[in-house]
């Protein structure tokens, strides 16, 4: 058998004072007034009609409140996405040098650069095809690190498109050393891909802060 003392006192006559009398309430943040109504809710008394009425009155308030903060939050990031895809899609059409080592040969030329991040003993170049054929190939010796490195391509037999740009450099102990392509390419189209925002060039989603010039 469960005994309920009725005799227990569970709120206490007089309520704490969240606010001063004299308080403009036209200046009340959003984050005050949540605070106010969450501390009126916990002084209010379940058993009391008056009190009843108030707790369901301050409820609605505190959800239309987390309704409208949700919404200018999702109002906002559907602004700032709108935006970026919109400035995006500026890009369009436009050739750009990306951080990617696929870069489009146009009447047998194309400028390309790359940087290693370490200093390398050699360094192996390799120009392919969309076969995976090897155009073009080229060995270099002592290169420093975090040194940007220009390569041009030359070859009237090229026919346009995007070509392939292989780098393989290893370090005096024979350790292999990261290296980092910049090429150019026309961006095709803009998309949307796990709520970022990517430039398609040469049917590569390539990120926007990958590209760092336009002409």
């Amino acid at each position: 058998m469960i005994n309920i003392d009725t005799n227990l006192t569970t709120f206490p006559e007089k309520k704490p004072k969240i606010v001063d009398a004299n308080y403009d309430n036209s200046k009340m943040s959003e984050q005050d007034f949540v605070k106010v109504l969450l501390a009126d809710l916990k002084w209010q008394d379940p058993l009391n009609a008056k009190d009843i009425s108030d707790f369901i009155d301050n409820t609605v308030k505190l959800r239309q409140m987390e309704s409208l903060s949700s919404i200018e939050n999702l109002t906002k990031l559907i602004s700032q996405f709108t935006n970026s895809i919109l400035n995006a899609s500026s890009l369009i059409g436009k050739n750009v040098k990306y951080e990617g080592n696929y870069t489009y040969v146009d009447n047998g030329q194309a400028n390309i650069e790359f940087k290693l991040n370490a200093p390398a003993k050699e360094v192996n170049i390799s120009f392919v095809d969309k076969n995976g054929n090897i155009l073009e190939s080229k060995q270099l010796i002592n290169l420093n690190g975090n040194t940007v490195y220009p390569i041009q391509i030359d070859n009237s037999n090229l026919q346009n498109g995007y070509y392939k740009i292989n780098i393989s450099a290893k370090d005096e102990k024979g350790n292999s050393v990261d290296a980092t392509v910049y090429s150019s390419g026309k961006v095709e189209s803009i998309i949307r891909e796990n709520n970022e925002i990517f430039a398609k060039i040469s049917g590569n989603n390539v990120s926007l802060d990958k590209i760092f010039e336009i002409y």
